[in-house]
């Protein structure tokens, strides 16, 4: 496969997930089911992830569209690649293991990758495209943010 037609893959998935085309989420029927969990005081709107996720996936795009072009075009060893492809599918698998399973358990864990893959692919990529870790320092932050708010919930819902 060519190098621009996975980047155009990638896009759309992206796109898909900005637009709310991720299956599980967006009925009634989950909404309530997530209104109805018992969450921490300090937990933010349910509105706020919306558009915090949607300028994180810009960023997300941007840089790990970059980390797998320099690997698809040799640029970048296959290795360094590894972290931001396992997040990508750890970020991906949340919304159906949450949402769609209704399954806080199988969440937290995912969460859990998902911090994992995205320290574990800071360190990796900061000696070759610096700029590439720095942009993940928002996305960072608000993956540990998530991270404390899944295991709360999933600790006051168990």
């Amino acid at each position: 496969m060519r190098v621009e037609k996975l980047l155009e893959k990638i896009a759309k998935c992206y796109v898909h997930k900005i637009i709310g085309l991720n299956p599980g989420y967006k009925n009634m029927d989950t909404y309530n089911w997530y209104s109805e969990l018992i969450k921490p005081s300090w937990s933010p709107p349910s509105w706020l992830f919306g558009p915090v996720w949607m300028v994180l996936y810009i960023l997300i795009a941007a840089s790990f569209g970059t980390v797998f072009y320099k690997a698809f075009t040799g640029r970048l060893p296959w290795i360094k690649a590894l972290p931001f492809a396992l997040n990508l599918i750890f970020n991906f698998a949340f919304t159906p293991l949450q949402f769609g399973l209704r399954n806080n358990f199988l969440a937290a864990i995912d969460i859990l990758l998902v911090l994992g893959t995205l320290i574990w692919a800071i360190v990796i990529i900061y000696p070759h495209i610096c700029w590439v870790a720095y942009i993940q320092i928002p996305h960072l932050l608000w993956v540990l943010f998530a991270t404390v708010l899944q295991l709360t919930i999933t600790y006051l819902n168990r």
